[in-house]
Protein backbone atom coordinates (compact mmCIF):
# COMPACT_ATOMS: atom_id res chain seq x y z
CA UNK A 1 0.00 0.00 0.00
CA UNK A 2 1.41 3.33 -1.03
CA UNK A 3 0.90 6.47 1.03
CA UNK A 4 1.28 8.58 -2.10
CA UNK A 5 -1.71 9.52 -4.29
CA UNK A 6 -1.85 7.78 -7.65
CA UNK A 7 -3.86 8.53 -10.78
CA UNK A 8 -5.45 5.09 -10.41
CA UNK A 9 -6.63 5.81 -6.88
CA UNK A 10 -9.17 8.45 -7.95
CA UNK A 11 -9.22 8.79 -11.73
CA UNK A 12 -9.52 5.31 -13.25
CA UNK A 13 -12.73 4.07 -14.86
CA UNK A 14 -12.71 1.12 -12.46
CA UNK A 15 -12.67 3.52 -9.48
CA UNK A 16 -15.43 5.63 -11.05
CA UNK A 17 -17.67 2.60 -11.57
CA UNK A 18 -17.02 1.24 -8.07
CA UNK A 19 -17.97 4.65 -6.72
CA UNK A 20 -21.07 4.76 -8.92
CA UNK A 21 -22.24 1.41 -7.58
CA UNK A 22 -21.58 2.54 -4.00
CA UNK A 23 -23.74 5.62 -4.56
CA UNK A 24 -26.76 3.61 -5.75
CA UNK A 25 -29.50 3.93 -3.12
CA UNK A 26 -30.48 0.59 -1.62
CA UNK A 27 -27.26 -1.27 -2.54
CA UNK A 28 -25.53 -2.04 0.75
CA UNK A 29 -22.62 -4.40 1.53
CA UNK A 30 -24.67 -7.60 1.24
CA UNK A 31 -26.21 -6.70 -2.13
CA UNK A 32 -22.86 -5.46 -3.44
CA UNK A 33 -21.32 -8.80 -2.49
CA UNK A 34 -24.14 -10.66 -4.28
CA UNK A 35 -23.82 -8.48 -7.38
CA UNK A 36 -20.04 -8.84 -7.57
CA UNK A 37 -20.31 -12.60 -7.10
CA UNK A 38 -22.60 -12.66 -10.14
CA UNK A 39 -20.85 -10.09 -12.38
CA UNK A 40 -17.25 -9.93 -11.02
CA UNK A 41 -16.68 -6.16 -11.37
CA UNK A 42 -18.66 -2.95 -10.68
CA UNK A 43 -18.37 -2.07 -14.38
CA UNK A 44 -20.06 -5.31 -15.39
CA UNK A 45 -22.75 -4.73 -12.74
CA UNK A 46 -23.54 -1.26 -14.12
CA UNK A 47 -23.59 -2.59 -17.71
CA UNK A 48 -25.80 -5.59 -16.92
CA UNK A 49 -29.34 -5.61 -18.34
CA UNK A 50 -32.23 -5.37 -15.89
CA UNK A 51 -33.40 -8.95 -16.50
CA UNK A 52 -30.00 -10.31 -15.45
CA UNK A 53 -29.85 -8.09 -12.37
CA UNK A 54 -33.23 -9.42 -11.26
CA UNK A 55 -31.76 -12.91 -11.08
CA UNK A 56 -29.41 -11.82 -8.28
CA UNK A 57 -30.61 -12.64 -4.77
CA UNK A 58 -32.06 -9.55 -3.07
CA UNK A 59 -32.35 -7.39 -6.20
CA UNK A 60 -35.86 -6.15 -6.97
CA UNK A 61 -37.11 -4.10 -9.89
CA UNK A 62 -36.64 -0.69 -8.24
CA UNK A 63 -33.04 -1.41 -7.24
CA UNK A 64 -32.29 -2.89 -10.68
CA UNK A 65 -33.59 0.26 -12.35
CA UNK A 66 -31.41 2.42 -10.10
CA UNK A 67 -28.36 0.33 -11.00
CA UNK A 68 -28.97 0.75 -14.74
CA UNK A 69 -29.67 4.50 -14.51
CA UNK A 70 -27.57 6.59 -16.94
CA UNK A 71 -27.13 9.13 -14.14
CA UNK A 72 -24.86 6.87 -12.05
CA UNK A 73 -21.55 7.61 -13.77
CA UNK A 74 -22.07 11.39 -13.96
CA UNK A 75 -22.92 11.33 -10.23
CA UNK A 76 -19.72 9.39 -9.55
CA UNK A 77 -17.68 11.91 -11.55
CA UNK A 78 -19.15 14.75 -9.52
CA UNK A 79 -18.33 12.91 -6.26
CA UNK A 80 -14.76 12.32 -7.48
CA UNK A 81 -14.36 16.05 -8.07
CA UNK A 82 -15.61 16.79 -4.57
CA UNK A 83 -13.18 14.23 -3.15
CA UNK A 84 -10.27 15.83 -5.01
CA UNK A 85 -11.25 19.26 -3.70
CA UNK A 86 -11.39 17.89 -0.13
CA UNK A 87 -8.08 15.94 -0.45
CA UNK A 88 -9.95 12.67 0.00
CA UNK A 89 -8.52 9.62 -1.76
CA UNK A 90 -10.63 6.78 -3.13
CA UNK A 91 -9.19 3.34 -2.33
CA UNK A 92 -10.42 0.58 -4.61
CA UNK A 93 -10.68 -2.97 -3.28
CA UNK A 94 -8.09 -5.44 -4.58
CA UNK A 95 -5.58 -2.72 -5.41
CA UNK A 96 -2.34 -2.05 -3.54
CA UNK A 97 -3.75 1.21 -2.14
CA UNK A 98 -6.51 -0.61 -0.26
CA UNK A 99 -5.85 -1.88 3.31
CA UNK A 100 -4.56 -5.41 2.73
CA UNK A 101 -6.06 -6.84 5.93
CA UNK A 102 -9.49 -5.59 4.86
CA UNK A 103 -9.04 -7.09 1.40
CA UNK A 104 -9.27 -10.51 3.05
CA UNK A 105 -12.82 -9.85 4.35
CA UNK A 106 -15.63 -11.14 2.11
CA UNK A 107 -18.05 -8.24 2.64
CA UNK A 108 -15.46 -5.45 2.77
CA UNK A 109 -16.39 -2.21 0.95
CA UNK A 110 -15.76 -2.01 -2.78
CA UNK A 111 -14.34 1.45 -2.22
CA UNK A 112 -13.10 3.44 0.77
CA UNK A 113 -13.03 7.21 1.21
CA UNK A 114 -9.73 8.11 2.88
CA UNK A 115 -8.54 11.36 4.46
CA UNK A 116 -4.88 10.83 5.33
CA UNK A 117 -2.66 7.87 4.44
CA UNK A 118 -2.76 4.09 4.68
CA UNK A 119 0.70 2.47 4.75
CA UNK A 120 2.08 -1.04 4.68
CA UNK A 121 2.82 -0.74 8.42
CA UNK A 122 -0.94 -0.51 9.07
CA UNK A 123 -1.18 -4.25 8.48
CA UNK A 124 0.11 -4.41 12.04
CA UNK A 125 -3.03 -2.95 13.61
CA UNK A 126 -5.06 -3.47 16.78
CA UNK A 127 -8.65 -2.26 17.25
CA UNK A 128 -9.69 -0.80 20.60
CA UNK A 129 -13.42 -0.23 21.05
CA UNK A 130 -15.88 0.16 23.90
CA UNK A 131 -18.63 2.17 25.51
CA UNK A 132 -19.41 5.78 24.69
CA UNK A 133 -20.58 6.21 28.29
CA UNK A 134 -17.40 4.89 29.82
CA UNK A 135 -16.11 5.33 33.33
CA UNK A 136 -12.85 7.00 34.31
CA UNK A 137 -11.38 3.50 34.69
CA UNK A 138 -12.35 2.50 31.14
CA UNK A 139 -11.05 5.70 29.60
CA UNK A 140 -7.74 5.28 31.45
CA UNK A 141 -7.32 1.68 30.24
CA UNK A 142 -8.12 2.61 26.63
CA UNK A 143 -5.62 5.46 26.59
CA UNK A 144 -2.98 3.36 28.36
CA UNK A 145 -3.35 0.44 25.93
CA UNK A 146 -3.54 2.72 22.89
CA UNK A 147 -0.34 4.44 23.93
CA UNK A 148 1.58 1.26 24.85
CA UNK A 149 0.61 -0.62 21.69
CA UNK A 150 1.40 2.40 19.50
CA UNK A 151 4.86 2.65 21.09
CA UNK A 152 5.36 -1.05 20.38
CA UNK A 153 4.70 -0.41 16.68
CA UNK A 154 1.00 -1.12 16.22
CA UNK A 155 -1.49 1.12 14.45
CA UNK A 156 -4.53 1.75 16.67
CA UNK A 157 -7.91 1.51 14.94
CA UNK A 158 -11.19 2.71 16.43
CA UNK A 159 -14.40 4.50 15.54
CA UNK A 160 -13.86 8.12 16.73
CA UNK A 161 -16.86 7.77 19.05
CA UNK A 162 -17.08 9.41 22.45
CA UNK A 163 -15.60 7.52 25.38
CA UNK A 164 -13.35 4.50 24.80
CA UNK A 165 -12.76 5.13 21.07
CA UNK A 166 -11.57 8.71 21.54
CA UNK A 167 -9.34 7.70 24.47
CA UNK A 168 -7.68 4.96 22.36
CA UNK A 169 -7.03 7.40 19.49
CA UNK A 170 -5.58 9.99 21.88
CA UNK A 171 -3.34 7.38 23.52
CA UNK A 172 -1.84 6.52 20.13
CA UNK A 173 -1.43 10.18 19.15
CA UNK A 174 0.22 11.06 22.46
CA UNK A 175 2.70 8.22 21.93
CA UNK A 176 3.58 9.55 18.47
CA UNK A 177 2.07 6.46 16.83
CA UNK A 178 -0.30 5.85 13.95
CA UNK A 179 -4.06 5.63 14.38
CA UNK A 180 -7.02 5.18 12.00
CA UNK A 181 -10.61 6.26 12.62
CA UNK A 182 -13.35 4.33 10.81
CA UNK A 183 -16.42 6.53 10.41
CA UNK A 184 -20.12 5.65 10.27
CA UNK A 185 -20.59 8.96 8.42
CA UNK A 186 -18.78 10.67 5.57
CA UNK A 187 -15.17 11.65 6.24
CA UNK A 188 -16.04 15.33 5.82
CA UNK A 189 -19.07 15.12 8.12
CA UNK A 190 -17.41 14.24 11.41
CA UNK A 191 -19.55 12.66 14.11
CA UNK A 192 -19.63 13.48 16.93
CA UNK A 193 -19.00 17.10 15.89
CA UNK A 194 -16.87 17.85 18.95
CA UNK A 195 -14.29 15.38 17.59
CA UNK A 196 -13.62 17.42 14.44
CA UNK A 197 -10.23 18.58 15.74
CA UNK A 198 -9.36 15.04 16.83
CA UNK A 199 -10.17 13.81 13.32
CA UNK A 200 -7.74 16.36 11.87
CA UNK A 201 -4.99 15.14 14.22
CA UNK A 202 -5.71 11.54 13.27
CA UNK A 203 -5.54 12.29 9.54
CA UNK A 204 -2.04 13.73 10.07
CA UNK A 205 -0.80 10.61 11.95
CA UNK A 206 -2.83 8.03 10.07
CA UNK A 207 -6.20 8.25 8.37
CA UNK A 208 -9.91 8.85 8.71
CA UNK A 209 -11.79 6.37 6.48
CA UNK A 210 -15.38 5.51 5.60
CA UNK A 211 -17.35 3.43 3.13
CA UNK A 212 -20.00 6.18 3.01
CA UNK A 213 -20.11 9.25 0.71
CA UNK A 214 -18.60 12.51 1.92
CA UNK A 215 -21.70 14.13 3.39
CA UNK A 216 -23.41 11.04 4.78
CA UNK A 217 -25.21 11.89 8.04
CA UNK A 218 -25.23 9.47 11.00
CA UNK A 219 -27.95 6.81 11.07
CA UNK A 220 -28.27 4.11 13.75
CA UNK A 221 -27.78 1.11 11.43
CA UNK A 222 -24.54 2.48 10.02
CA UNK A 223 -22.62 2.14 13.28
CA UNK A 224 -22.90 -1.68 13.53
CA UNK A 225 -22.20 -1.86 9.76
CA UNK A 226 -18.90 0.01 10.02
CA UNK A 227 -17.74 -2.24 12.89
CA UNK A 228 -16.88 -5.00 10.40
CA UNK A 229 -14.35 -2.58 8.87
CA UNK A 230 -12.78 -1.81 12.26
CA UNK A 231 -12.26 -5.52 12.97
CA UNK A 232 -11.43 -6.29 9.34
CA UNK A 233 -8.49 -3.87 9.31
CA UNK A 234 -7.08 -5.32 12.54
CA UNK A 235 -5.13 -8.35 13.68
CA UNK A 236 -7.19 -8.29 16.89
CA UNK A 237 -9.93 -6.31 18.61
CA UNK A 238 -9.76 -5.27 22.27
CA UNK A 239 -13.10 -4.68 24.00
CA UNK A 240 -13.13 -2.29 26.96
CA UNK A 241 -16.22 -1.56 29.07
CA UNK A 242 -18.96 -3.13 26.96
CA UNK A 243 -22.38 -3.61 28.53
CA UNK A 244 -24.36 -6.76 27.74
CA UNK A 245 -26.04 -4.94 24.82
CA UNK A 246 -23.10 -2.81 23.73
CA UNK A 247 -22.48 -2.15 20.05
CA UNK A 248 -18.84 -3.06 20.72
CA UNK A 249 -19.93 -6.69 20.91
CA UNK A 250 -20.79 -6.40 17.20
CA UNK A 251 -17.11 -5.69 16.59
CA UNK A 252 -16.17 -8.75 18.64
CA UNK A 253 -18.58 -10.92 16.67
CA UNK A 254 -17.31 -9.60 13.33
CA UNK A 255 -13.71 -10.26 14.41
CA UNK A 256 -14.55 -13.86 15.33
CA UNK A 257 -16.32 -14.40 12.00
CA UNK A 258 -13.30 -12.95 10.18
CA UNK A 259 -10.91 -15.28 12.00
CA UNK A 260 -9.28 -12.45 13.96
CA UNK A 261 -8.39 -12.44 17.64
CA UNK A 262 -10.60 -10.87 20.31
CA UNK A 263 -9.40 -9.75 23.76
CA UNK A 264 -11.35 -8.27 26.65
CA UNK A 265 -10.30 -5.97 29.49
CA UNK A 266 -12.00 -6.89 32.79
CA UNK A 267 -13.64 -4.34 35.05
CA UNK A 268 -14.91 -4.57 38.65
CA UNK A 269 -16.96 -7.75 38.87
CA UNK A 270 -20.12 -5.84 39.83
CA UNK A 271 -19.72 -3.22 37.09
CA UNK A 272 -22.64 -3.04 34.65
CA UNK A 273 -20.34 -1.12 32.30
CA UNK A 274 -18.10 -4.21 31.94
CA UNK A 275 -20.79 -6.90 31.96
CA UNK A 276 -20.35 -7.58 28.23
CA UNK A 277 -16.58 -7.93 28.65
CA UNK A 278 -17.06 -10.36 31.52
CA UNK A 279 -19.45 -12.41 29.38
CA UNK A 280 -16.84 -12.57 26.60
CA UNK A 281 -14.20 -13.69 29.11
CA UNK A 282 -16.53 -16.34 30.53
CA UNK A 283 -17.15 -17.58 26.98
CA UNK A 284 -13.41 -18.04 26.41
CA UNK A 285 -12.15 -14.70 25.09
CA UNK A 286 -8.67 -14.06 26.56
CA UNK A 287 -8.47 -11.56 29.42
CA UNK A 288 -5.76 -8.96 28.89
CA UNK A 289 -4.16 -6.58 31.37
CA UNK A 290 -1.57 -4.78 29.29
CA UNK A 291 0.14 -4.56 25.91
CA UNK A 292 2.38 -7.53 26.72
CA UNK A 293 -0.70 -9.73 27.13
CA UNK A 294 -1.96 -8.61 23.72
CA UNK A 295 1.35 -9.29 21.98
CA UNK A 296 1.66 -12.69 23.67
CA UNK A 297 -1.86 -13.58 22.55
CA UNK A 298 -1.22 -12.89 18.87
CA UNK A 299 -0.03 -15.74 16.71
CA UNK A 300 2.54 -15.58 13.89
CA UNK A 301 1.64 -13.31 10.98
CA UNK A 302 0.30 -14.85 7.78
CA UNK A 303 3.06 -12.99 5.91
CA UNK A 304 6.00 -10.82 7.00
CA UNK A 305 5.13 -7.19 7.70
CA UNK A 306 7.30 -4.09 7.50
CA UNK A 307 6.80 -1.78 10.47
CA UNK A 308 6.86 2.02 10.41
CA UNK A 309 10.52 1.81 11.52
CA UNK A 310 11.33 -0.46 8.53
CA UNK A 311 11.70 -3.66 10.55
CA UNK A 312 10.43 -6.83 8.88
CA UNK A 313 8.65 -8.99 11.44
CA UNK A 314 7.12 -12.45 11.23
CA UNK A 315 5.53 -12.52 14.69
CA UNK A 316 4.20 -9.56 16.72
CA UNK A 317 6.18 -10.84 19.71
CA UNK A 318 9.30 -9.64 17.88
CA UNK A 319 8.23 -6.09 18.79
CA UNK A 320 9.19 -6.84 22.41
CA UNK A 321 12.81 -7.73 21.56
CA UNK A 322 15.67 -5.42 22.47
CA UNK A 323 18.15 -4.21 19.85
CA UNK A 324 20.64 -7.04 20.44
CA UNK A 325 17.98 -9.75 20.31
CA UNK A 326 16.61 -8.18 17.13
CA UNK A 327 20.11 -8.12 15.57
CA UNK A 328 20.72 -11.80 16.31
CA UNK A 329 17.24 -12.88 15.15
CA UNK A 330 17.67 -11.02 11.87
CA UNK A 331 20.78 -13.09 11.17
CA UNK A 332 18.75 -16.33 11.35
CA UNK A 333 16.36 -17.21 8.53
CA UNK A 334 13.87 -19.92 7.62
CA UNK A 335 16.72 -22.01 6.18
CA UNK A 336 18.93 -23.78 8.71
CA UNK A 337 22.26 -22.08 9.39
CA UNK A 338 25.24 -23.28 11.42
CA UNK A 339 25.77 -21.70 14.84
CA UNK A 340 29.35 -20.71 13.98
CA UNK A 341 28.16 -18.91 10.84
CA UNK A 342 25.61 -16.91 12.88
CA UNK A 343 28.20 -15.88 15.46
CA UNK A 344 30.72 -15.01 12.76
CA UNK A 345 28.25 -12.67 11.05
CA UNK A 346 27.63 -10.65 14.23
CA UNK A 347 29.74 -7.74 15.41
CA UNK A 348 29.30 -8.62 19.11
CA UNK A 349 31.22 -10.73 21.63
CA UNK A 350 30.80 -14.49 21.31
CA UNK A 351 29.51 -14.83 24.88
CA UNK A 352 26.82 -12.20 24.29
CA UNK A 353 25.84 -13.81 20.99
CA UNK A 354 25.53 -17.25 22.61
CA UNK A 355 23.48 -15.94 25.53
CA UNK A 356 21.17 -14.05 23.16
CA UNK A 357 20.68 -17.15 21.02
CA UNK A 358 19.73 -19.05 24.18
CA UNK A 359 17.20 -16.34 25.11
CA UNK A 360 15.67 -16.44 21.62
CA UNK A 361 15.42 -20.21 21.87
CA UNK A 362 13.72 -19.98 25.28
CA UNK A 363 11.27 -17.44 23.82
CA UNK A 364 10.65 -19.90 20.94
CA UNK A 365 11.74 -17.56 18.17
CA UNK A 366 14.35 -20.07 16.98
CA UNK A 367 14.97 -23.82 17.16
CA UNK A 368 18.20 -25.81 17.39
CA UNK A 369 18.60 -28.70 14.98
CA UNK A 370 21.06 -31.62 14.96
CA UNK A 371 24.56 -30.70 13.79
CA UNK A 372 24.62 -27.34 15.63
CA UNK A 373 22.17 -25.83 13.15
CA UNK A 374 19.70 -23.05 13.99
CA UNK A 375 16.46 -22.05 12.22
CA UNK A 376 13.61 -19.63 12.84
CA UNK A 377 10.54 -21.18 14.42
CA UNK A 378 7.43 -21.30 12.21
Amino acid sequence: MSPEPSPQSNNSDATRDALALTLVTGVGPRLQANLLAAFQTPTQVLNAPTEQLLQVDGIGLKVAERITSPLNRPAANEMRKRCADAAVRLLLKNTHHYPSMLNEVDDSPTILFCKGTITEADQLAIAIVGSRRCTTYGRRQAERLGSALARAGFTIISGLARGIDAAAHRGALNAGGRTIAVMATGVTDIYPPEHADLAVEISKQGAVVSEFPLDQKPRPGMFPQRNRIISGMSLASIIIEATEKSGSLHTARHAMEQGREVFAVPGPIDSIASAGCHQLIRDGVPLIRNADDVIAGLGPLAKPTVTASNQTIHDPRELTLNDQERLVLDSIGSAAIHLDEVIGSLDIEMSRALSTITILEMKRFIRRLPGNLIVRSN
